[in-house]
C-alpha cells in the first residue's frame, strides 16, 4: 500500500472515529435530562426528513456504508464496533418487548433503519421518499409493540 493511501485510510479513520457515537451521545442526553431514550424516539430522531436532508451531521454508516466497506481493516473494525453498539442499544431498549431476547430483532431493526434512510435519500422523488421514512418507522415501531 502506499503511503498515499495508507494516510487516506488513516484520515478516514480518523473521520469515522470523531463520527460515531451519535446514539450514545444521545442516550447520555435523554438521561442526563432525567429521562431514557425510548425505542419510539429513536425511530422517529433517525427516520426523518432532517436526518434525510443532513447526511454530513446525520449517521455515519448510513452516509459511508459503501466507502466503509472498501477501506482498511482499521476503518471496518472501528465501523464493525460502532454497528455493534448500535445493536446492542436497540438490544437494550427491547428488553421486555422481543419475546426471544436474542440479537436477530435488533439487527433487523438496524439494518431496515440504515437501509431505509439510505434509499430515502437515493430517490429523487420527495414523496417517495417520505413515504420510505414514514413506513418503515411505522412498521417498525409497531413490530416492537
Amino acid at each position: 500500500m502506499s503511503l498515499e493511501m495508507f494516510l487516506r485510510f488513516d484520515l478516514v479513520a480518523e473521520a469515522l472515529g470523531s463520527a460515531f457515537g451519535t446514539w450514545k451521545r444521545q442516550t447520555a442526553a435523554a438521561a442526563s435530562a432525567g429521562r431514557p431514550l425510548s425505542y419510539a424516539e429513536l425511530i422517529d430522531d433517525y427516520l426523518n426528513e432532517s436526518h434525510r436532508d443532513n447526511p454530513g451531521t446525520g449517521c455515519a454508516v448510513t452516509a459511508l456504508a459503501g466507502e466503509i466497506a472498501r477501506s482498511d481493516k482499521r476503518t471496518r473494525a472501528l465501523a464493525s464496533e460502532e454497528i455493534r453498539t448500535n445493536i446492542d442499544l436497540i438490544a437494550r431498549l427491547l428488553r421486555g418487548k422481543d419475546k426471544d431476547g436474542g440479537r436477530s430483532k435488533p439487527i433487523l431493526i438496524y439494518s431496515a433503519l440504515v437501509g431505509a434512510m439510505a434509499l430515502a435519500r437515493a430517490v429523487s422523488d420527495e414523496a417517495l421518499s417520505a413515504e420510505i421514512l414514514a413506513t418503515v418507522a411505522e412498521l417498525l415501531k409497531s413490530s416492537a409493540s
